[in-house]
């Protein structure tokens, strides 16, 4: 399976140690621990999500790589949680921690988990046919992977690209008190 995840130019496109911050499915200590989108477009979802871009005018200054990863095929868990904990904020991370240790307590490396920044339908892609138009919709999804992954091999779709205008529309953003969202 070829899984996409956006980051920092100048660095590799894996954490390789365990002193990265908590995030949904991991806590301080946890690492490594390495986040994928199914989709090019949930990767730049993920980045535009948590650095609470929310307008055209700031996609200028962006300059992320894009990978493309082949994170294999081995078996998935599928956290048994509400919609509601899988998208929401940082309010729902302490839910989705707890699930990710039950499953990984339970022999699971890898997670597959509906995407908390693409709103339903959001990972659509385009088709072309007379000219480009948007594709089906389709739920977006991330992959966890767990531990070192050395054997991981990837590929620089972009080395200092941003994401389209459009796909600020598809962006669950985060809500913050005073901010709508």
């Amino acid at each position: 399976m070829i899984a996409f995840r956006h980051a920092d130019p100048r660095l590799p496109f894996l954490h390789e140690h365990a002193s990265q911050s908590p995030a949904r499915w991991h806590d301080a200590g946890d690492g490594p621990v390495n986040y994928f989108s199914d989709t090019p477009d949930g990767a730049w979802a993920e980045f535009l999500r948590h650095e609470e871009i929310r307008e055209p005018e700031d996609l200028a200054t962006v300059r992320r790589a894009l990978w493309a990863v082949d994170v294999g095929d081995e078996p998935s868990a599928t956290p048994a949680l509400p919609d509601n904990a899988l998208v929401g904020g940082a309010e729902s991370y302490g839910v989705c921690r707890n699930e990710a240790r039950r499953l990984r307590a339970g022999g699971a490396m890898r997670i597959d988990a509906l995407s908390a920044a693409l709103v339903r339908g959001g990972a659509r892609g385009h088709r072309v046919e007379g000219g480009l138009r948007p594709g089906p919709p389709r739920d977006g999804r991330t992959i966890v992977l767990f531990g070192r992954r050395p054997s991981l091999v990837g590929w620089r779709a972009a080395q200092e690209g941003r994401p389209a205008e459009e796909l600020l529309t598809r962006v669950r953003h985060i809500t913050r008190p005073g901010h709508d969202g």
